[in-house]
């Protein structure tokens, strides 16, 4: 359970950058983070007569020096007359972190170290402590919303961002060729995911960030050498194995998703035109992947990266 937390934060991670650097459940050849320079991530493409859409698995965060912009990935993108990604931020961090507040807060919560054992109360202490973020604020948060402000530390020190992140190159790429840019989802919709989950669930959430912060490191390399090598395998086996530790998670969080975004895309194929979209690699991957949604539907899916 503990590696799932870690997986997931990227994958919500762009939503609140500003607020906390938070993650949900994505991936991401290369050899390490200190060698990997060039990725060929894995893109898909579904088309009938008049309608093409490509299926970009994305990774929200990235180190500053890992190229990606391959030949395939570039041409696809110029064909391209939009962009839709899982959530298009506010550009004013004020806004998410109002956006935060509200769904977040709570009344009367316990203290948050009184949501842990008593032999993790010196952990959140410290985590709080390293985020910059006083125990007082955080008690007033419910426990998803203080365990993605504590994330922001650990992401923080392993030196990625979402400045160099998928969706931040792509929204400017197609924002400068003066294209639309969209989403799926809204970031309150993102965030009403994490507050729909039992408190039970919340708190194993909140452990699994903090048993997660030493090892951050050495799991977003993994993370990034099977999304720049395109390996879907190896994304599929680490997900698929993962979430069934956490079925409340995986629900919220990849399968109800990836089956509103299968019928988006459908319904989407009826209008003419072509489309990038682009999500967390974890949802192009493994037996509930969107493809295989999409091919439950009678729709075909190239690889074509």
């Amino acid at each position: 359970m503990r590696a799932v937390r870690l997986r997931l934060r990227p994958y919500i991670g762009a939503m609140i950058r500003r607020f906390a650097l938070i993650a949900a459940a994505l991936l991401s050849a290369c050899q390490s983070t200190a060698d990997a320079r060039v990725a060929r991530p894995a893109l898909w493409r579904m088309a009938d007569k008049d309608t093409t859409i490509y299926l970009f698995g994305s990774i929200h965060l990235l180190p500053k020096d890992l190229s990606w912009h391959t030949p395939a990935l570039n041409a696809a993108i110029a064909k391209s007359q939009g962009l839709v990604l899982e959530t298009v931020l506010d550009k004013d961090p004020a806004a998410m972190v109002a956006l935060m507040s509200r769904i977040g807060k709570s009344p009367n919560l316990p203290p948050l170290v009184d949501r842990v054992p008593a032999n993790r109360r010196k952990d959140v202490e410290a985590q709080a402590k390293k985020a910059g973020v006083p125990l007082a604020i955080l008690d007033q948060y419910e426990t998803w919303a203080a365990a993605l402000t504590l994330a922001s530390a650990g992401l923080r020190d392993i030196g990625l961002s979402t400045d160099y992140g998928v969706e931040d190159t792509l929204k400017k790429s197609f924002s400068d060729a003066g294209k639309s840019v969209s989403g799926l989802e809204t970031p309150a919709e993102q965030l009403g995911y994490f507050d729909t989950l039992p408190e039970t669930t919340q708190r194993e959430f909140l452990l699994g960030i903090l048993d997660d912060q030493a090892n951050a490191s050495k799991e977003f390399a993994k993370m990034i050498r099977a999304w720049g090598s395109g390996d879907t395998a190896m994304i599929a086996a680490t997900f698929d194995d993962e979430l069934k530790t956490s079925g409340p998670l995986a629900d919220a969080l990849i399968n109800q998703r990836n089956a509103r975004w299968a019928t988006w895309l459908a319904n989407r194929m009826k209008q003419p035109g072509t489309v990038f979209v682009a999500v967390g690699a974890g949802h192009l991957a493994g037996a509930h992947s969107v493809q295989t949604l999409l091919a439950k539907r009678g729709f075909r899916v190239w690889r074509v990266q």
